[in-house]
């Protein structure tokens, strides 16, 4: 593609609207090209794209006929070359692009013309290094490279003798937490217009559309420093006055892309003494755009919270070049340089006349980062071997100063904090190629159980040995779960944690309850005509905090069962055997009869020491007849979280008796509401330390015994550590026995 020149135009006798074209390419003769363009005269200079060339986007020209005439090429728009009309204003933006441009000749490069024959090089940065998303950053990184000197321009700004911004300009920052700095100037009689064509091509090259020379500054000030920058036309800016704070909840704001927002009160804006005049961080207003008949300008140049730059703009769906990276916690002493080099270019450029002063509200410094300085551990953490010279050297070619087992991070450094960021450095610098392969080194951690989960592995053995298989269910479920274990509506197991996002209602809450998912697995083996299960899991439940974002969180251990042969007692034994393996002791059962999920009549509440671990029993008819299953099912939950702080500390283990003991049967009648554990635990304090067993091996009721009694028959065992027991020994634990029953219980001798 090249620069041609139109030697004639004529019109084609074949159509009402093109154009033959003779034009001069710097060949040897000229060239016909028809063009249907109407702004093609005589003598004019244009991009001509050859046979065989390609334009952006590749699209290929070749030579061809167009209504019978020969076209060897053709004459180009600025659309055409990937170009607009604010690339080159005096161009028109719908026909052939006439060059205007001086020292331009026939035959030229058309790329030399149009400022596209420099190298592009495109970085790709990762998220941590804010300090790269400038130009000035990778001219650091390429001087650190190089081993070359880095000359950074110090702005410098001469200033006017049009006032003093503090006469026109006021700013308030009543959010200092979202706004670490704020830094303004303003500019007077600005002269509105094109940028001059370096610049433009600069901003082209750099992938941002050139606009005028007021927004291009700021753009180009955010691509050299990484600061992003606004500028407000100042008369829209009521009361001169600036203020940095949150939106109020369902203020409406309408941005730059004429898009109209509402907005909420975790959102920062800039607005003036009525209004919002801009979205902190992410896009200006509308109502403050800098248009063609600006003549004063306030340029900003600010550092907002990453975070809420981040939440804000996913909140309103929009993503800019400022948003990207404010969201990644610029780093605020970046603000004061920028907007000096704004204003520095406004006077080189002719646009305006810069005021005197400028306002700094700064909120927050950050502190100066210092990180220990470990040659041997930086070497064993690489696998290298370098000097501690040598890691100095490299160092400080990227800024850092040591001084020495310290090394000062340079300010523009955010991503530094510990030995293993500065490793990385020192092995970048070093060459990754030049790192040897090396066999890992270092000393091997010893793993192992912690003691929590050696019970939970122990309980799983347990459980399995007894013919429990293990189940898994999900931690979420739907608020109808409580009312299928027939939960009262006042239960504190009906705050739940809310998802904010679930996959439905099935999934929109997480548990409280155990027994609900247990039930429902208990059910679907019973609909595959199961005949028989026995299920447990040792899974979370969520209970939510007052007060804290966080619920708490306790392990559950749930045993579930139906089939023949399975009974309360048969359950109990169970986890009496859970209990024995685990030491727990003492263990008390109690019967209740206002657990509205289990039968009133055959439902226990387990105590350790006191301290209530969970309930026991058969699940009431009616909670299985909501999850379509009849007959007897027994379920038991237990607290394993409380449970594991309630463990006796350690076993004790006894010798084998060197006495032989002395057995004792006794039947006593007491009253029928009297359970077995409160019988035998008055036995078990009557009897001190003589007594070693109690068991139950009879019950009676019937003909003898008055109505509303009962009979119980014990087996006592007696037994004494130094000597054989005498008569008179057993005597007494037995009277002791039957006089403490009769006096705490009422129960007598049958």
């Amino acid at each position: 593609m090249v620069v041609g020149k139109v030697l004639e135009i004529r019109r084609h006798e074949n159509s009402d609207h093109m154009w033959i074209c003779q034009v001069d390419v710097g060949e040897e003769a000229p060239i016909q090209i028809v063009t249907g363009a109407q702004n093609v005269r005589q003598g004019d200079l244009c991009p001509v794209a050859k046979h065989n060339s390609y334009l952006p986007g590749g699209v290929h020209i070749t030579k061809g006929k167009l209504r019978g005439e020969t076209s060897c090429g053709m004459l180009c728009s600025l659309k055409e070359l990937g170009l607009t009309v604010n690339d080159f204003p005096y161009a028109i933006e719908d026909g052939i692009f006439i060059l205007e441009e001086p020292d331009v000749y026939v035959g030229q490069d058309i790329n030399e013309v149009i400022g596209t024959d420099d190298s592009v090089v495109e970085f790709e940065i990762t998220n941590n290094r804010t300090d790269c998303y400038s130009i000035i950053g990778i001219a650091r990184e390429a001087a650190a490279t190089f081993e070359t000197p880095l000359t950074l321009h110090e702005p410098e700004v001469m200033g006017s003798d049009a006032g003093s911004v503090f006469d026109c300009l006021e700013v308030e920052v009543p959010d200092a937490d979202l706004c670490a700095r704020y830094t303004a100037r303003m500019v007077k009689n600005v002269k509105i217009g094109p940028s001059p064509k370096w610049l433009r091509q600069r901003l082209h090259a750099l992938g941002v559309r050139p606009i005028n020379n007021i927004v291009d500054i700021t753009n180009y000030v955010m691509l050299e420093y990484g600061q992003p920058m606004h500028a407000f036309d100042y008369r829209y800016v009521s009361s001169g006055k600036i203020v940095v704070r949150r939106a109020k909840e369902g203020e409406n704001l309408t941005t730059l892309d004429g898009n109209e927002h509402v907005l909420t009160d975790k959102m920062l804006v800039i607005a003036d003494s009525d209004r919002a005049i801009g979205l902190a961080g992410i896009m200006g207003g509308l109502n403050s755009e800098i248009l063609d008949t600006t003549t004063t300008v306030v340029f900003e140049s600010a550092n907002f919270d990453g975070t809420c730059i981040r939440q804000t703009a996913n909140a309103l769906g929009m993503r800019t070049d400022a948003s990207s990276k404010f969201e990644k916690n610029l780093n605020p002493l970046t603000t004061y340089p920028a907007i000096q080099r704004a204003c520095e270019l406004v006077e080189q450029l002719g646009a305006g006349d810069v005021l005197d002063g400028v306002i700094d509200v700064l909120n927050y410094v950050p502190p100066q980062v210092d990180v220990a300085f470990e040659p041997d551990r930086i070497n064993r953490h690489l696998g290298t071997d370098l000097s501690r010279e040598d890691m100095i050297a490299l160092l400080s070619r990227l800024g850092f100063v040591i001084e020495g087992d310290v090394i000062h991070v340079p300010e523009w450094r955010t991503d530094i904090h510990h030995m293993a960021d500065v490793a990385e450095e020192v092995a970048r610098m070093y060459g990754y190629d030049r790192i040897p392969v090396t066999m890992f080194q270092g000393a091997t951690a010893q793993g192992g159980y912690t003691e929590d989960q050696k019970k939970w592995n122990l309980t799983g053995t347990v459980c399995r040995g007894m013919g429990y298989s293990e189940i898994l269910t999900y931690s979420f479920g739907s608020p109808a779960m409580f009312d299928m274990i027939r939960l009262p509506q006042d239960s504190p197991l009906r705050k739940t944690v809310t998802i904010i996002n679930p996959l439905g209602e099935d999934t929109s809450i997480m548990r409280t309850t155990t027994l609900p998912c247990m039930l429902e697995t208990l059910s679907r083996n019973n609909a595959y005509r199961n005949k028989a299960a026995k299920l447990y899991e040792l899974a979370r439940i969520y209970l939510p905090l007052a007060g804290e974002d966080l619920p708490k969180e306790d392990v559950i251990l749930t045993l579930g069962t139906y089939g023949a042969g399975e009974t309360f007692f048969t359950l109990k034994g169970e986890l009496e055997t859970v209990f024995k393996a685990l030491n727990v002791e003492p263990r008390t059962y109690t019967a209740v009869t206002d657990n509205p999920s289990y039968h009133p009549g055959r439902c226990a509440r387990l105590s350790v020491g006191g301290v209530d671990v969970g309930y026991m029993g058969q699940v009431h008819p009616l909670v299985a007849a909501n999850y379509d299953m009849d007959g007897e099912i027994y379920c038991a939950e237990i607290n394993f979280t409380t449970l594991l702080g309630l463990l006796a500390p350690e076993s004790v283990y006894h010798p084998l008796p060197r006495y032989p003991a002395v057995e004792r049967d006794i039947a006593v009648v007491c009253d029928d509401r009297l359970t077995v554990a409160e019988v035998e635990s008055c036995i078990q304090a009557a009897g001190g330390q003589l007594l070693r067993s109690v068991k139950l091996f009879d019950l009676y009721k019937g003909k003898g015994i008055p109505e509303g009694k009962k009979s119980l028959a014990f087996n006592l065992i007696l037994r004494a550590d130094d000597r054989t027991l005498t008569d008179a020994d057993s005597e007494a634990v037995m009277k002791a026995v039957l006089e403490r029953l009769e006096s705490s219980l009422g129960a007598v001798l049958r």
